[in-house]
């Protein structure tokens, strides 16, 4: 048996490959982490390498000081994964003050976890106390259409969130709370990660100004499925604002919105309804 044959080591190479897929991750861009649930700590336990050096954060989250996570490896590319799992994704373990991480498996070769794991896990810690713990993955890539709709549109949670809730139906059932922004920032600093965990007190989802999108969710499914939502209502927005050269005939009005969540059963965010 190897550390690869235990489900949830299977499950995030997975969704790293379908991200890969969608064509999300040129290069070396995008990360993934997970916070793995204390069985499946101890069912990878055995494969421990021996803790690495503590790296401190720059950020603290003290809220989930001692956890362990899955993460994808700083310059490591997506397509690479599920090829050689132990040399691009790893296993790191958070210290007591929740300001330093150490490689427990993985990231072979001193390799390290994503440059982005101070936004990462931050976002973490405010996600988890939102929902009770019931949140556990984080997730970025650099859909394209979404990234086009930040040089077109004002950089607001209110223009985004109503652009793609009236852009496919599923959208207001999807994400109901809205999409939050954040403006363009260096990615990767002390900044952006607490920019972002101030967003993701209210939201499920964060879009990067020029970059990308940050979505967080309870499992791999869930949250690679708000991803590929939020990146088709963009496709479509931004195929419709092209046929009409930017005016459109008609669109899902605020009334029809609220008939959705009705039927749905889910809360719309009102302040982004007229």
């Amino acid at each position: 048996m190897a550390i690869t044959d235990i489900k949830i080591v299977r499950d995030y190479i997975r969704m790293c490959s379908d991200g890969w897929e969608q064509g999300w991750h040129e290069r070396n861009g995008g990360n993934l982490t997970y916070r793995m649930r204390p069985e499946e700590v101890e069912a990878c336990r055995p494969f421990f390498t021996g803790p690495g050096a503590w790296t401190e954060m720059g950020v603290t989250g003290a809220s989930l000081a001692g956890e362990y996570f899955l993460t994808t490896g700083s310059g490591k590319y997506f397509r690479n994964v599920a090829l050689n799992p132990e040399h691009n994704i790893g296993i790191v373990e958070i210290n007591g003050r929740g300001d330093a991480w150490r490689i427990v498996w993985g990231l072979a070769d001193g390799a390290k976890p994503t440059s982005e794991f101070p936004s990462h896990y931050m976002n973490h810690c405010v996600r988890a106390a939102a929902t009770n713990g019931a949140y556990r993955v984080i997730y970025h890539a650099h859909p394209a259409n979404l990234i086009a709709m930040t040089y077109v549109l004002p950089l607001t949670a209110r223009d985004f969130t109503r652009a793609l809730w009236q852009s496919a139906t599923e959208c207001p059932v999807v994400f109901p709370g809205g999409v939050g922004v954040v403006p363009w920032m260096v990615p990767g600093g002390a900044d952006i990660a607490m920019a972002t965990s101030e967003l993701m007190k209210e939201f499920d989802a964060a879009v990067w100004a020029h970059h990308g999108l940050f979505c967080s969710g309870p499992d791999f499914d869930t949250t690679f499925g708000l991803m590929h939502t939020i990146e088709k209502a963009a496709q479509i927005w931004v195929l419709a604002q092209s046929a009409g050269q930017g005016r459109l005939r008609q669109t899902i009005e605020d009334d029809n919105l609220r008939a959705i969540a009705k039927e749905f059963g889910v809360t719309l965010n009102e302040k982004f309804l007229g």
